[in-house]
């Protein structure tokens, strides 16, 4: 008896499992007025999970504030006040300041946060240094506009800092890399990531969280934009990237691995969204939690287990 290919098939979206509590940040959870609260950078911080949440009032600007969580799904204690608004001396932020990553720079022993600037050229990517998340040190505009997101890598390679960004060039919406000396000025940009025709992610392509750094390889969550009847869809993907040199893509899913299905992912301010932007491993369970944004509106949680994700993309096509 011939089997038939899929009977052995895996569907990936079942690596990500939707926290049964979700959404875990609302508006209404706020302490002050917010339209909606989405797109969090993450990080552990003192043994607790930090997220820095996209807050957006009702200007249609937005900020970042600070919630806590000890065991980083439930409990959060929101802080009263933003943690970083837009600064008026900083031009770019004119319009507000938007979806965060964070990473620890080990050499330089702080976080490093890349955000979106909304300034009156088009969106940019920033930088901000904090040690603490009360006091911030403000690098300004890393590129020229339009460009978002972006991470730094959590180490140097190489003597340099690496940066995957998403710039529009032409109208195109890959995801690129730069590397930089100084965290300021930066160079050897490529294309890492690119649309793919017709496929899910043929529209636009951008970084969701933060690289993780594994023995195989950097893990990179993307997410991927196809234009539909109703609106587009952003949907999840993953890729692995050479640990010594990132500009080599060695795995790719074909396929997404999560993508909007939920009522809070498909009811709100943008229906039809997923949007990654933090992830925490724990090293000792290798449980990986995804926050995301979902409809622009909430923020989410997806649990999955880090060796099962790299099992696979192990399986995936190469690069």
């Amino acid at each position: 008896m011939h089997r038939h290919p899929l009977d052995e098939y895996r569907d990936p979206t079942t690596l990500f499992r939707r926290w049964e509590q979700n959404p875990i940040l609302t508006p209404e959870d706020w302490p002050y007025p917010a339209n909606a609260v989405f797109n969090p950078g993450a990080a552990l911080v003192n043994g607790e999970t930090l997220l820095l949440v996209r807050v957006e009032d009702m200007r249609g600007y937005s900020h970042l504030t600070v919630a806590r969580s000890r065991d980083g799904k439930g409990n959060w204690r929101i802080s009263r006040q933003p943690a970083l608004r837009p600064d008026p001396q900083y031009r770019e932020e004119r319009w507000g300041i938007e979806d965060p990553r964070i990473v620890w720079l080990e050499d330089r022993e702080e976080y490093a946060v890349t955000y979106v600037s909304f300034s009156p050229g088009g969106p940019v990517v920033s930088l901000a240094t904090t040690r603490d998340f009360m006091d911030f040190k403000r690098w300004g505009a890393l590129l020229p506009p339009e460009d978002k997101d972006a991470s730094l890598f959590p180490r140097r390679i190489k003597d340099r800092y690496a940066l995957i960004h998403r710039p529009i060039i032409r109208g195109e919406a890959h995801i690129w890399i730069a590397f930089s000396y100084d965290l300021q000025y930066w160079g050897d940009h490529q294309v890492i990531i690119p649309v793919r025709p017709g496929s899910w992610d043929c529209r636009r392509v951008g970084l969701g969280p933060p690289p993780i750094e594994t023995p195989h390889g950097w893990l990179v969550m993307y997410h991927g934009v196809r234009e539909t009847a109703a609106g587009n869809l952003y949907r999840v993907g993953l890729a692995l990237l050479d640990l010594e040199d990132p500009r080599k893509v060695i795995r790719r899913s074909e396929e997404w691995v999560f993508g909007p299905r939920a009522p809070y992912e498909h009811g709100g301010d943008v229906p039809g969204v997923t949007f990654p932007t933090g992830v925490v491993i724990d090293q000792e369970t290798r449980e990986m939690r995804v926050y995301y944004g979902a409809a622009d509106s909430v923020v989410g949680l997806a649990v999955a287990n880090l060796d099962e994700v790299l099992e696979y993309l192990s399986s995936c096509p190469s690069g």
